[in-house]
């Protein structure tokens, strides 16, 4: 794989999962690390990823609380779209961290009343923007790297709340392993929320589906709805609506 191959491979890595380790794309590509981190640091001195410990994270996925180039924007505006369907007045709803979850937070109903309870720093800023919504912040360590907060006390303070529905920002789905994520310390905020609510909701790009990264949030049996940007008669779905989900 020529160089320029290489690096468009690992920006496509990054608008799917948001960030990437230089041992995966190593094995991936079947080159050496040192070759991975000489391509990271290439782009990301040409302004197109954020280099961080052990790989990078896309820059859409560290926007500056306002408009950033995020990937498939056009398909999240659709899925938001079906999402705030779900919603009723006066409902508790969780939501993860994630550009989807964003598109979310800023096509709300003005009218709606409900309360949203996050640790993602660019979805609290628009759900405060709002005019009827409350708003509770999960407070802990804050992840540089996915603007979340994460940890223990964040996991605790989850554990207080029986919400209707919980928004899950997807990084990876697979029929038969499940949701995926490559943090561990996000994992376990989402497994948390997941716990807590009465309703699930993955919302994903097509191309996340049939995808799958190292760590496991939960088996597909835990979430209950499923929203792309596709019909949910889409043949990519097929599998999905098998095992009983709702797809949206």
């Amino acid at each position: 794989m020529l160089k320029r191959e290489r690096q468009e491979f690992i920006i496509h890595q990054l608008h799917l999962h948001n960030k990437v380790l230089s041992t995966d794309l190593s094995q991936k590509i079947s080159v050496s690390e040192d070759t991975i981190r000489r391509d990271l640091a290439e782009l990301a001195e040409a302004g197109r990823i954020i280099k961080v410990h052990g790989g990078a994270i896309s820059c859409s996925f560290r926007p500056a609380l306002g408009n950033a180039d995020i990937y498939s924007l056009e398909q999240k505006k659709i899925i938001a779209q079906k999402a705030i369907n779900l919603i009723q007045d006066g409902m508790f709803v969780f939501t993860t961290g994630g550009t989807t979850i964003i598109e979310l937070a800023r096509c709300l109903p003005e009218r709606l009343q409900a309360t949203f309870i996050t640790g993602s720093l660019p979805a609290a800023y628009e759900y405060i923007r709002h005019p009827n919504l409350e708003v509770i912040f999960i407070g802990d360590r804050v992840s540089r790297d996915a603007q979340l907060t994460v940890g223990p006390d964040a996991v605790a303070r989850i554990g207080q709340f029986n919400a209707d529905l919980c928004f899950l920002g997807t990084n990876a789905l697979h029929v038969t392993q499940g949701l995926t994520d490559s943090d561990l310390e996000v994992a376990q905020v989402k497994r948390a929320m997941i716990e807590r609510s009465a309703r699930v909701v993955s919302l994903s790009i097509s191309e996340k589906i049939d995808t799958v990264q190292k760590i496991q949030v939960c088996p597909l049996s835990r979430i209950h709805t499923i929203i792309t940007e596709l019909p949910p008669e889409a043949p990519l779905l097929e599998h999905y609506r098998k095992t009983g989900l709702e797809i949206l």
